[in-house]
């Protein structure tokens, strides 16, 4: 299987946001590991097989940031 890596811009303003954002993005099928990264922006990096990008990123926005953005969705190597 081919492994995705998915980045996600979500502002993080708390502890609270950063646990509701792990919470959602590990329940999620074929998610095998998330990281916080700080690059300028808030980004959230997903690595994992067959994970639906778009379903994640809108789970982000109804349950903790309306502001989440899919940045890029491209093969691990």
């Amino acid at each position: 299987m081919v492994q995705q890596k998915i980045v996600i811009e979500v502002p993080l303003h708390c502890a609270k946001c950063r646990k509701k954002i792990l919470a959602i993005c590990t329940t999620s099928d074929g998610v095998t590991s998330v990281t916080f990264q700080r690059e300028g922006k808030d980004q959230v990096m997903i690595k994992g097989e067959k994970v639906d990008s778009a379903r994640i990123t809108e789970c982000l926005r109804q349950k903790v940031n309306r502001h989440a953005k899919l940045l890029s969705v491209a093969k691990d190597e």
